[in-house]
């Protein structure tokens, strides 16, 4: 009430709720609404407002007002005093949400994922509330993005972002880039899970840029998804890897084309079932702070769950909120986040020809929230998913993906093609076979290799994690 730089400051930063002593608090709560409806702030319109509010009598009146002004002599320290009230609130807050987590805990009835869900949710409120990231000056903000264009033209990479391993993928997005949320969409049975894993093989065994990548899969457990790789990568159908119907060369081929790259990839594979976002959000932190992971990728959004406090919450609200969380996870972490999501079946109904199946941005499922918090939207299409191999040309198009990408919030839109080989799992640029380094099924094995297991590192997180 003594400065209107006083007044900035603590009106940034604290709430109501923020002062223990009641009093103040109401007199806090009169000056916010002045502030709301653009009036000055100071002893007496705060004791107008306050006698509007027929509060004034209850705080003391407005000598108790020009006290309160009166015992400061300078607001110099401004600053350090509301870092203080801030502080005691947090404390006084961890105190009253440990309080609830003892006295739930008690209860036989509870289920203890709930109690853990809500006790995370309520200590992020606390951290996303309060504990904010100060604004930047635009001469301080030009000194890293300049630092970071310099970097660029020193180092070998071509791009500014995360290898896709896709060249056409690279060339419209310039590589994944850090803090956005990239949505991967498309029908059930397309191919989103083999594409996604190709995304997760390139980026993490890249020879300029090698990335740690983390792959949360809710539908998938963690030998399928190893089994799809190693397809991939030795190029023997997956059918056959499942079976283990494998002759001797098949096996020597198998360990040295498949199981002896991917023990080395850094990749890091959770296969919670019932995965939500705040077990999500606990485990990526220590999967960026303990393994460097630049990259993770969820399969898939849809089958995600929003936490305790959205139990009242319709499916569509769930979705939204994850889709907020994700993309806020994203710019805290400053990494790419990679979501699939599934279409809705609007495509299905539309007539045969593939022109009008292609998936537009509205058949995303369950949310338009998804479209608005996504930094990019790709949308994969297969005419053969549809019983259509040949083009109007009659050209043979069996395998054929197209991968729309429908919204680029930083660079440009375009439709790609990329060659998907669902039998050995494995996707290709459309117009080059093998331009990934990936190894021809034609190539002889070395016949003095032996079979070696997998890597600690491709392993579920169960046994680093809580959850």
């Amino acid at each position: 009430m003594s400065e209107r730089r006083a007044t900035e400051i603590g009106l940034e930063y604290l709430r109501e709720e923020c002062f223990y002593v009641q009093t103040h608090s109401v007199i806090f709560k009169a000056m916010m609404a002045l502030t709301n409806t653009k009036q000055p702030i100071d002893l007496y319109t705060v004791g107008n407002e306050l006698k509007a509010m027929e509060e004034l009598d209850n705080i003391g009146g407005i000598y108790f007002l020009s006290q309160l002004t009166g015992k400061i002599a300078s607001t110099a320290h401004t600053e350090a005093w509301v870092k203080i009230i801030l502080e005691k609130y947090i404390q006084r807050e961890l105190i009253r949400i440990s309080s609830e987590i003892i006295q739930d805990s008690y209860d036989p009835s509870a289920n203890v994922f709930d109690l853990m869900n809500d006790a995370e949710s309520k200590l992020f409120s606390i951290t996303n509330n309060f504990i904010k990231k100060n604004y930047q000056k635009i001469s301080e903000g030009l000194v890293g993005v300049v630092n970071r264009i310099l970097e660029m033209q020193n180092q070998k990479s071509e791009i500014s972002g995360l290898y896709t391993g896709f060249r056409a993928l690279d060339n419209i997005t310039n590589g994944w880039q850090k803090t956005d949320l990239i949505i991967l969409a498309a029908r059930p049975g397309l191919g989103k899970t083999a594409f996604a894993l190709n995304l997760a093989r390139n980026t993490a065994t890249h020879k300029i840029k090698p990335t740690p990548v983390a792959f949360f899969s809710l539908e998938m457990s963690t030998g399928q998804l190893i089994e799809r790789l190693l397809s991939a990568e030795s190029g023997i159908r997956l059918e056959q890897i499942k079976k283990g119907r494998l002759t001797e060369n098949e096996m020597q081929r198998l360990n040295t084309k498949g199981i002896m790259p991917l023990s080395e990839a850094p990749i890091y594979i959770d296969d919670t079932s019932a995965l939500n976002i705040f077990e999500l959000r606990s485990k990526a932190k220590k999967l960026v702070a303990n393994h460097n992971v630049g990259l993770i990728i969820i399969d898939y959004l849809q089958i995600m769950s929003g936490g305790g406090e959205n139990r009242t919450f319709n499916r569509e609200q769930e979705i939204s909120k994850i889709s907020r969380e994700l993309k806020s996870l994203a710019k805290e972490l400053d990494i790419p986040i990679i979501a699939l999501s599934q279409l809705n079946r609007n495509t299905e109904g539309r007539s045969k020809d593939g022109v009008s199946k292609r998936p537009m941005l509205s058949d995303l499922r369950e949310s338009g929230a998804i479209e608005q918090d996504a930094d990019m939207v790709v949308l994969l299409y297969r005419d053969d998913y549809y019983g259509i191999e040949n083009n109007e040309l009659g050209e043979n198009i069996k395998g054929l993906v197209e991968a729309n990408i429908a919204k680029h919030r930083n660079g440009e839109l375009g439709t790609l093609k990329l060659r998907a080989m669902l039998d050995i799992q494995r996707f290709e640029d459309w117009d080059e076979q093998n331009i990934h380094s990936f190894n021809s099924y034609n190539d002889t094995p070395n016949q003095g290799e032996t079979i070696i297991k997998a890597s600690s590192k491709m392993k579920p997180l169960d046994d680093e994690t809580p959850f």
